[in-house]
């Protein structure tokens, strides 16, 4: 896809850029692509560079490979923009950051902030506040003001060129003076200093201290004077809700919930009806997404039996991965949970208890799937006439077909893309898209696009546990969260490193979702580290990332693993699982959850990706981050105070940990002369003193980790 470029913009003086957005209307809706589009294809022609401007700005982000795809917000997220910027010579430069709104006009703008100095790097923040196909642009200029006020500081100082510097000065602010766009107040302050500096009568150093006023530089801040107006190209940026960001998602199997042994030693499943009687428990913990593992019909042929046997005994319910029977495929629900009309009451009391709902999209087939028969060729024929089943060599999935996109791409792009549209319907409204890394990346990215145009409110979990390629790709092409190896990162060092990775610019297109079980996987760490060891990854997975989850029966820390593999014993995938819930409260991990998901809904800084700094620790078995997000005016106008919460974890589940904590004091928006602040524990209800260099004790049979909300006195 050819990149947009700027046209070239001729020199200008003005307080406002008027170059175009280059951003194109979202393209419509298409047609599932045929089969003679798979045969060979002529790249398209490599647009021509655009020329240097007058004031160069390379290096933009969050750009997405040259503005492919777009970078992604959600509503109120505070995205950062930076930009290198320079010019030839010794005149000073500055920067704006622009966001276009999706009709094209301008919304707002943000000076950029020299972040780097003798490396020309800007950087400003802006932050949509409506979903849709927003966009940015960096404006570049020359700052006539910063320039004078510079040279005219040395040299009166000095003694050098006094007057004429100063009557430099007075020309210049003839020109700031008559800026469009100031306010009273800072039109009285401009010509006040003004004044000053045209004022013979008063001494050479008090007339520039008044031109050189932090008054005067805060006025000409918010409406500057710019030369030479160089505009960036403009650069896409896709703006979601804010769940797409920010949520608790609860992974629950619909069956378990309510089922019951009977006295010949067989199972009734749960049902939609048994399993709602759950949602208010979950939604008491602070949740806001309940995902459903697949409610479809499950096949017989090859079906799986209790831990993953070959061999299912009679009443052994099969894997809801295995989908398809004479009941129907991805469209229909499995009888023994309800009925449509069962599964909207579930929807609804969801709903009513302020959660949405998600579908696991596994888009393969038991061998009894009605896609098997009516579309043969939707699947892989070997030579000897059977069709494959799914492999990962030395793994083997006899009950499951994978499908094979080369075959009919129209047909089974269009089939998708109708089920994904039943589901909608029934009140889905989020998808976690099961193994997207083995289906093409094209289908992906016009299912995404498809379901966008029509239900952009739908949010498109991928599950790729995969190469990294692959899982960033995914995201790039529109999946709007990822799992992620957060499962896997247990040490400080790869902690720190992996914090920093996702919620660094990597952060504009993919949004981690931090899992510390799921139904597939039981860590090392979570098999030994008992209690203690899920209240650390709890606080890891909710503070660390905006978005996390949890797999039922967290909250009992179910932590014994099937020999030889990284999952629990007595896999809920091949069998009912009903639980003794009474027991979570004894435990004590459901009250963690709980506050972790009020602090999180308290604290906004929590809510966000990109303002993540992780701060040095004497003990590598002690990990300390910060969430930082500065004052801010609100979409209405109003100013929301700032928000920091510092986070202190004791890595070691079973022995007490101390160590020094140093903290980068202007990461978390405080000042060097603040010295102390107010460090109040959100956990233990407990405040302390802290400062620069803070000592810390943590015993993890009493509590694993600091969360700090600081406020300064």
């Amino acid at each position: 896809m050819p990149e947009n470029f700027t046209t070239p913009v001729p020199p200008a003086r003005s307080t406002t850029s008027t170059a175009p957005s280059l951003v194109s209307s979202p393209a419509p809706a298409t047609a599932p692509p045929a089969a003679a589009a798979l045969g060979p294809v002529t790249a398209p022609p490599i647009a021509p560079a655009a020329p240097i401007g007058r004031i160069p700005v390379v290096e933009v982000s969050p750009v997405v490979e040259g503005g492919r795809w777009p970078a992604k917000a959600v509503v109120g997220e505070v995205v950062p923009v930076e930009a290198t910027v320079f010019r030839e010579g010794h005149d000073a430069v500055a920067a704006t950051a622009v966001l276009v709104a999706p009709d094209g006009s301008d919304h707002s703008w943000a000076r950029m902030v020299d972040v780097a100095p003798g490396l020309d790097r800007f950087r400003a923040t802006l932050s949509p506040d409506a979903p849709g196909a927003w966009s940015f642009r960096v404006e570049a200029w020359s700052d006539p003001y910063g320039t004078w006020a510079h040279d005219a500081a040395i040299k009166v100082a000095a003694g050098i060129d006094v007057e004429l510097m100063l009557a430099e000065g007075v020309a210049l602010f003839g020109r700031i003076t008559a800026l469009e766009g100031l306010s009273p107040q800072d039109a009285k302050t401009l010509h006040d200093g003004a004044a000053a500096l045209a004022d013979p009568s008063r001494p050479s150093p008090a007339r520039l201290a008044a031109a050189l006023s932090p008054e005067v530089r805060d006025a000409l801040g918010r409406t500057p004077l710019r030369d030479h107006v160089t505009p960036s190209g403009t650069y896409p940026l896709q703006v979601d809700r804010p769940l797409a960001l920010a949520g608790a998602w609860y992974e629950m199997f619909p069956r378990s919930e309510g089922a019951r042994r009977l006295k010949d030693g067989t199972w009734r499943s749960g049902t939609f009806t048994t399993a709602a009687r759950r949602l208010p428990a979950i939604a008491a913990m602070g949740f806001d997404m309940v995902y459903l593992t697949p409610v479809h019909p499950i096949g017989t042929t090859h079906r799986k039996g209790r831990n993953n046997s070959l061999t299912a005994l009679p009443g052994d319910p099969g894997s809801p991965y295995a989908i398809g029977s004479k009941d129907g495929g991805h469209d229909a629900i499995h009888p023994e949970l309800g009925s449509e009309r069962t599964f909207k009451a579930f929807v609804k009391e969801a709903r009513r208890l302020g959660m949405e709902v998600a579908l696991d999209l596994a888009l393969q087939c038991s061998p009894d799937h009605p896609w098997v028969t009516e579309h043969p060729e939707w699947f892989t024929t070997r030579v000897d006439g059977s069709i494959a089943y799914a492999e990962n060599p030395p793994k083997k999935y006899q009950d499951i077909y994978p499908l094979n996109f080369d075959n009919d791409p129209a047909g089974i792009y269009a089939e998708v893309l109708r089920v994904v549209r039943v589901w909608i319907a029934r009140g889905v409204t989020a998808f976690r898209v099961d193994n997207p890394h083995t289906k093409p990346l094209p289908f992906w990215e016009w299912l995404l696009a498809e379901v966008r145009a029509t239900n952009p409110e739908v949010i498109f979990l991928s599950e790729a546990f995969t190469k990294p390629a692959m899982m960033h790709t995914l995201a790039r092409i529109g999946f709007h969260q990822s799992y992620t190896y957060f499962t896997w990162r247990n040490e400080k060092t790869e902690l720190a490193e992996y914090l920093a990775e996702v919620s660094g610019p990597a952060g504009s297109y993919m949004r981690p979702s931090f899992w510390p079980t799921t139904h597939d996987i039981l860590p090392p760490y979570l098999q030994h580290g008992g209690v203690a060891g899920f209240a650390v990854r709890a606080v890891l997975a909710a503070l660390g990332s905006p978005t996390w989850g949890i797999y039922s029966g967290y909250e009992l820390v179910e932590n014994v693993p099937r020999p030889g593999v990284e999952e629990q014993i007595d896999n809920e995938k091949y069998e009912y699982k009903p639980r003794d819930w009474a027991r979570a409260e004894e435990i004590g991990i459901s009250t963690l959850l709980t506050r972790l998901n009020e602090v999180r809904r308290e604290h906004p800084s929590l809510r966000q990706l990109r303002n993540l700094t992780v701060h040095p620790t004497s003990n590598d078995r002690v990990l300390a981050f910060s969430r930082h997000l500065p004052e801010r005016v609100s979409g209405t106008g109003a100013v929301e105070p700032a928000d920091t919460v510092i986070v202190v974890v004791n890595l070691d589940p079973w022995g007490t940990q101390e160590s020094m904590v140093h903290l980068d004091l202007a990461a978390l928006g405080l000042a060097p002369e603040h010295g102390q602040f107010v460090a109040h524990d959100l956990l233990a209800g407990v405040s302390y003193g802290w400062g620069e260099d803070v000592y810390v004790k943590l015993v993890p049979q009493e509590q694993v980790a600091h969360v700090i909300h600081v406020s300064t006195p």
